[in-house]
């Protein structure tokens, strides 16, 4: 499966708020070190984020989310990456130069992307407590940034 960024994206396709609470696809998956499986984090609000080496933007993005994890973690959130190469070894040198303070999953087969129906990278999506996506959104743009941000301070704020 490859996934290609969708530049003629406009910000209505982008984002994507669901019109009815619509239920996240369960995953599990392995980690650096463990595995990481959605269910478990029932209660706490996640930011499912789809990445991979070769994506310009995704390397972007990842200061960027070390940042919204350490401003939103004690009020629940959690950032899980998952990443979609095929070769573990071109994850594992972005890693080295990209430092991740947050959970980082490896699906090379891509079916989680599957199942969210991803349509480029990196895609976020923002997960309730109770497990609905609450907010979804293709690539990487930091004047767009806080639109994302701000959806994750709602859902951390009770």
């Amino acid at each position: 499966m490859l996934l290609l960024p969708t530049p003629r994206a406009t910000a209505a396709t982008r984002d994507r708020v669901p019109a009815s609470a619509v239920a996240a696809p369960s995953f599990n998956l392995p980690m650096r070190s463990g595995a990481v499986a959605l269910d478990s984090l029932r209660g706490k609000v996640v930011l499912v984020d789809f990445w991979a080496s070769w994506c310009a933007p995704c390397a972007r993005s990842f200061p960027w989310l070390a940042a919204l994890q350490e401003r939103y973690a004690e009020a629940g959130l959690v950032i899980v990456a998952i990443n979609l190469d095929h070769d573990r070894d071109a994850a594992d040198a972005f890693l080295a130069s990209h430092p991740a303070p947050f959970d980082v999953a490896f699906d090379p087969s891509g079916k989680t992307a599957e199942a969210f129906k991803v349509k480029g990278m990196p895609s976020s999506f923002l997960i309730g407590p109770t497990g609905a996506v609450l907010y979804s959104h293709v690539g990487f743009d930091p004047a767009r940034a806080g639109i994302l941000e701000e959806r994750v301070r709602q859902a951390c704020t009770p």
